[in-house]
């Protein structure tokens, strides 16, 4: 297993849309292994392929407090979404440093290509929910702070471009 680098924000790939896979490959089982040693490390409860640089649909999450529930995801769609909404604090690796509250739908049935490419759909709640949601914007070439009000995201991006030089 091989620790990434996160891309910095305003890198233009975390504001691309990743390219779905056409199959669970070896290739793909060991970019999930280095995914998750580098959420690992950070250490956090999601992570997305374009945020290493790698612009495929695919992510981990583990919000487990063991750290022993893996999600490994491919492809991953929201089929259905609660309409309660939660708040939490979100932030990224990418833009260290910087956090922001965002509600979100408290569970959502996702779509997915599992470890074995298996196509599955499962329900998550809470925080494994959050996250979950967070890996899919950036799958998609949204960052959470794309969820606030203008106001709010324009001080908040403000802040970090004054922060980052």
């Amino acid at each position: 297993m091989t620790l990434r680098r996160y891309v910095p924000w305003p890198d233009k790939r975390l504001r691309s849309p990743a390219e779905p896979i056409d199959a669970v490959t070896d290739e793909i089982r060991t970019l999930w292994d280095d995914m998750i040693e580098t959420m690992d490390a950070m250490p956090g409860v999601g992570l997305a392929a374009p945020q290493i640089g790698v612009m495929l649909q695919v992510a981990v999450v583990d919000a487990s407090e063991a750290r022993n529930k893996r999600i490994r995801l491919a492809n991953p769609v929201i089929v259905d979404a609660s309409a309660v909404l939660h708040p939490y604090e979100e932030a990224s690796p990418n833009l260290p440093g910087f956090s922001a509250v965002i509600r979100r739908p408290r569970g959502v049935k996702v779509r997915f290509l599992d470890e074995t490419g298996a196509e599955v759909e499962r329900d998550f709640v809470g925080l494994e929910a959050v996250s979950v949601q967070h890996q899919i914007d950036h799958l998609a070439g949204k960052m959470y702070f794309d969820n606030l009000s203008k106001t709010k995201r324009d001080m908040l991006l403000r802040k970090a471009r004054k922060q980052n030089g």
